[in-house]
């Protein structure tokens, strides 16, 4: 299983359920990355997606403990229940939120990284990967600027 994920330099991911600082670019790699897999998130993430609908051209799950169900999107209570479904997906990941991230980065053996140079005021953090002596930098796919923002999107991978 795999993740993707756009932090800012203190690691943080968001504020207030959303990104404080989007960059284009970020989506585009986003989109590109995950075009045609299992995406796998979190409810309050699902409620910032645009009309809160699934993302198109990917097969979505949520993960989540309520016992509700969300039109378009696979339901699990269970890491073990997302498992499973990413058995039938050639890729799959996870995008987020905070606590979903936390709870099956012990599954993920590759994570893409977008390093978003700037540290707005976050309350939600992803894992310091630099500090996880079971993961290292593999390679930096890109770099660029946008609107004044450098950036880096990075693979990590655990050892």
């Amino acid at each position: 299983m795999e993740l993707i994920v756009a932090v800012y330099d203190d690691w943080g991911i968001g504020k207030d359920g959303t990104q404080p600082i989007a960059l284009s670019a970020d989506r585009k790699f986003f989109r590109e990355t995950t075009r045609g897999a299992l995406v796998i998130a979190g409810r309050r993430t699902i409620e910032d997606f645009p009309g809160r609908k699934p993302l198109p051209g990917r097969v979505n799950a949520a993960l989540t403990r309520q016992d509700i169900e969300i039109p378009g999107f696979i339901v699990c209570h269970s890491p073990e229940e997302v498992l499973q479904l990413a058995k039938n997906h050639d890729r799959a990941f996870v995008i987020g939120g905070g606590s979903i991230y936390r709870e099956m980065l012990p599954y993920c053996d590759r994570a893409y990284i977008t390093r978003v140079h700037v540290t707005p005021e976050s309350d939600t953090f992803f894992p310091n990967l630099d500090q996880n002596s079971q993961w290292y930098l593999a390679e930096t796919l890109q770099s660029g600027e946008e609107n004044g923002i450098t950036y880096e999107m990075q693979l990590y991978q655990r050892r």
